[in-house]
């Protein structure tokens, strides 16, 4: 008996201790839950490295798939030159962020030049091995928008951009994310490799500390498309721009110890096309930038459009195989080829397995690419919050 009013006493008294103690929390939890959210966590943090040559076509519209991704925190985007010049490239980016409603994403210089590769050594190339179809900002001007001086910015068609790119160059800045949030930054990169290759030899914990790298780039056997696009390849099925603008660089990139590496290749994007019916799903949506892709928006082949999905929905890939990958770096006819070996079977000079996207779903690819341009925009970042 004496028992039992113990035990009785003793729930008494542990029931109105709780009350006690959640009377003088309660105070905490509202002002814990009156805390903004934060918006990022959770989200895979990325980093964009891209030539972002533009208005409109596959820099650009692969950007806004990132922007529009709703687990992807874009931590920021490094501009270089390669499809353009870095300069212009990096107000096109500028203004593309306005239209977007995503100013807040910083936006920071990169490279200019390749480590080795110049136009005079395009050009004596050229002499020796034949003219090459494409040379990306050392393309001959076929139109008011190419110029040779690589630090002219001409009034952009789209507007010029009132917000201001970082102080902070892209490589000082990658390096720096990677180390503030070791292992979860993902790098993507759909340009010259560059500006990679140079934080790698800046800082050399710089990939180890990367989750993984992501990049369009390289050919291997790419089936010819029916249109002329295909002539970078058709003849020369080893040869792909983004690695040739600087295989230098790529060679080194493609040596450093990642975790992972991902490379779209030019082969599966030989059987896509952004189709004038697609942008103009785009261009009716209601998304800020709807307008801009009705304008501006390129039917070219999902080069980097690719890139994107691939890594935002793996579920599009429909074949893939790992592989050693490599560039030539010598001034031979193959200048910039894609090498590549089965596993083991390189030259064991630092070689790397690269995990090698060979085939997609077009249809579904190309449905989730016109859902994402589309789908309502949200806040997915904190410094948005913040603005």
């Amino acid at each position: 008996m004496l028992a039992s009013v113990i035990n009785i006493e003793s729930l008494e008294m542990k029931t109105t201790l709780d009350r006690v103690l959640l009377w003088l929390m309660a105070p905490l939890a509202m002002a814990i839950l009156a805390l903004p959210a934060n918006a990022d966590a959770g989200r895979r943090k990325l980093i964009i490295s891209q030539d972002a040559y533009g208005p409109g076509g596959s820099n650009m519209q692969s950007i806004l798939m990132l922007l529009q991704a709703p687990d992807v925190d874009v931590l920021g985007i490094v501009v270089g030159s390669g499809d353009g010049w870095r300069d212009e490239n990096i107000q096109h980016t500028l203004r593309l962020l306005e239209i977007a409603g995503r100013p807040e994403v910083p936006v920071h210089a990169g490279t200019v030049f390749p480590l080795l590769n110049s136009a005079e050594k395009t050009q004596r190339w050229e002499s020796l091995y034949g003219e090459l179809s494409y040379k990306g900002a050392w393309s001959k001007p076929i139109d008011k928008k190419r110029h040779a001086d690589p630090y002219v910015v001409p009034a952009l068609p789209e507007g010029m951009a009132a917000i201001k790119p970082a102080a902070e160059t892209g490589v000082d800045f990658m390096i720096r994310k990677v180390h503030e949030f070791p292992g979860q930054v993902t790098i993507w990169a759909a340009g010259p490799l560059t500006d990679l290759a140079v934080a790698a030899r800046l800082d050399s914990s710089f990939s180890s500390l990367a989750k993984e790298l992501v990049f369009m780039g390289g050919s291997f056997r790419p089936v010819p498309a029916a249109n002329a696009f295909a002539d970078e390849y058709r003849h020369n099925t080893r040869l792909e721009f983004n690695l040739r603008w600087d295989p230098e660089a790529a060679s080194i990139v493609l040596h450093e110890p990642w975790k992972k590496v991902l490379q779209v290749p030019v082969d599966p994007t030989t059987a896509t096309m952004f189709r004038p019916e697609l942008l103009a799903r785009i261009a009716n949506g209601k998304t800020h930038f709807a307008s801009y892709i009705g304008q501006y928006g390129q039917p070219f082949p999902m080069w980097d459009e690719l890139a994107a999905m691939v890594w935002i929905d793996p579920g599009i890939v429909k074949a893939s195989s790992t592989m050693l990958v490599d560039v030539d770096t010598s001034f031979t006819a193959g200048y910039g080829n894609t090498l590549s070996w089965a596993l083991g079977k390189g030259p064991r000079l630092g070689e790397r397995p690269v995990l090698v996207i060979q085939e997609i779903d077009v249809p579904r690819f190309e449905q989730l690419t016109v859902d994402l341009l589309t789908r309502p925009q949200t806040v997915n970042s904190e410094r948005a919050q913040a603005q």
